[in-house]
């Protein structure tokens, strides 16, 4: 499985991993307006055995296939991105 990894330059260190390339219309309208502009980093194989950073490679693998998407936050960001209650910053 493929995952095509963007950065937004809106909040620091938060990442989208998407399964098909720029294919943003999986993404919640919400959740795409407060990420702001997306940057393309990365192209990357999630085998099984991959190490991530700071995700568990199977959780993205299975977000992926039920949502189209993984969005990876700042371990230190207060509530859940995708409710109401994640960071105000913008």
């Amino acid at each position: 499985m493929h995952a095509y990894v963007y950065k937004s330059l809106r909040k620091a260190d938060t990442y989208v991993y998407l399964a098909a390339r720029d294919d943003f219309s999986r993404l919640p309208g919400a959740l795409r307006e407060r990420l702001g502009t997306l940057q393309f980093v990365l192209d990357v194989a999630l085998t099984p055995e991959r190490k991530l950073a700071r995700e568990d490679v199977n959780a993205v693998r299975e977000h992926l296939v039920l949502r189209g998407f993984h969005l990876q936050v700042p371990p230190s960001a207060a509530g859940d991105p995708l409710t109401e209650d994640w960071g105000t910053d913008a």
